[in-house]
């Protein structure tokens, strides 16, 4: 069974990222955690991540197909 909640390691390792960015995701509320025990303990519920990372392909996407109807509009 998967741990359902990550830390700041696990969500840097998931995503790749320093644990600069993955706190200052925390922090900015772009990856929703809860704050548990002492100073910078945060927790990520592995279910949050995985819609996370669904929104941004989604973003992505439009982004995307936002570019190409510019592109083939010139």
């Amino acid at each position: 069974m998967s741990a359902r909640f990550l830390t700041l390691a696990d969500l840097s390792e998931q995503l790749a990222i320093s644990m600069i960015q993955a706190r200052a995701l925390v922090r900015s509320g772009e990856i929703p955690a809860i704050q548990v025990g002492g100073r910078n303990q945060w927790r990520i519920e592995a279910s949050v991540l995985e819609e996370y990372i669904e929104k941004k392909y989604a973003e992505n996407a439009r982004r995307v197909a936002l570019q190409q109807a510019e592109d083939s509009s010139h």
